[in-house]
């Protein structure tokens, strides 16, 4: 089958069950692997791109070559990047110059703009907080103003679930045969998680938010502690698993070397949450998640300095 165009290529990716770290940990259950990071992109916020433009287009509210601006850790702009080049609108990712510079050169040779933020005063590179992610939205809100920009809001725009609640959870269910028993995954904007939970909760699966342990973290993407979410406003979730920085970034090594599943600091923080439920809570069942990006955007943080 021939694509039109990339876009056409932002779903249907495979699923892996991680046999090999069931035999060198030791846990009663299964996890799956959803590989997002093998989308155009590398992220799973691919799929919150394109829904997210195309419905703007579909609606009126972004005119044929209208600017696109929107606040990013790298991957939803990415998607943006590559979706706005392919449709004709110009695209400015404004991001915080805590996030991993890999990032930032990948939109711009995607042709974005990239505008970098400063980080807030005792912020260390590489751990983005919430203050600093405050900082990039005023930048991001400034600009959409001055550029008479459609802002492509990955908080609250409803396209950013729906891209998940009609894409992600029904290619695992059907990858499955509706043989999962629970979901997990790294809260950012929340998207992801709020889309599979509305169509995986009223199945039976058990739904869990990942968070990181402490404030200053090195999950880039996500972790902000922002409790008015929009995403997951009356999702049925079954709890919380927090993970540490340390946790996340054994789990990103181990899933690259012994499943060859090369993700980033996001998909260690899925696993070291699914392994703990299926010790816990979900000792015996299945548990999905997703290799949310790829850990070709983290050679200039410590995930891979010492291995």
């Amino acid at each position: 089958m021939i694509l039109s165009s990339v876009i056409e290529a932002m779903d249907s990716t495979p699923l892996v069950e991680l046999s090999r770290i069931r035999d060198e940990i030791g846990y009663d259950g299964r996890i799956l692997a959803k590989l997002d990071y093998l989308l155009p992109g590398f992220s799973k916020k691919d799929r919150a791109a394109r829904h997210t433009i195309e419905a703007a287009r579909a609606s009126g509210a972004l005119s044929d070559g209208q600017t696109v601006v929107e606040l990013t850790s790298g991957n939803m702009g990415t998607g943006l990047a590559i979706v706005c080049g392919v449709m004709g609108h110009p695209f400015v990712a404004v991001m915080s110059e805590g996030n991993s510079p890999e990032r930032a050169r990948m939109m711009r040779a995607l042709g974005a703009e990239v505008v970098l933020v400063p980080q807030a005063a005792g912020a260390r590179p590489g751990e983005v907080s919430g203050a600093d992610l405050a900082l990039v939205e005023e930048v991001a809100q400034a600009l959409t103003v001055e550029r008479a920009a459609f802002r492509a809001d990955q908080f609250r725009m409803p396209a950013n679930t729906a891209a998940h609640e009609g894409g992600t959870a029904p290619e695992i269910w059907q990858q499955t045969g509706g043989s999962i028993t629970a979901f997990c995954d790294f809260v950012g904007s929340g998207g992801t998680l709020g889309g599979c939970a509305r169509f995986f909760a009223p199945r039976g699966v058990n739904c869990y938010a990942v968070e990181p342990d402490q404030a200053q973290h090195p999950i880039q993407g996500g972790g902000y502690s922002m409790p008015d979410l929009v995403h997951l406003s009356g999702v049925e979730l079954a709890g919380t698993e927090t993970v540490s920085g340390d946790q996340a970034r054994d789990g990103a090594r181990l899933l690259a070397r012994r499943e060859g599943i090369f993700g980033g600091y996001s998909a260690g923080a899925n696993l070291a949450a699914a392994i703990h439920l299926l010790k816990t809570h979900e000792q015996g069942g299945t548990i999905a998640i997703v290799i949310c990006d790829s850990g070709l955007k983290y050679f200039s943080t410590d995930l891979w300095g010492t291995t």
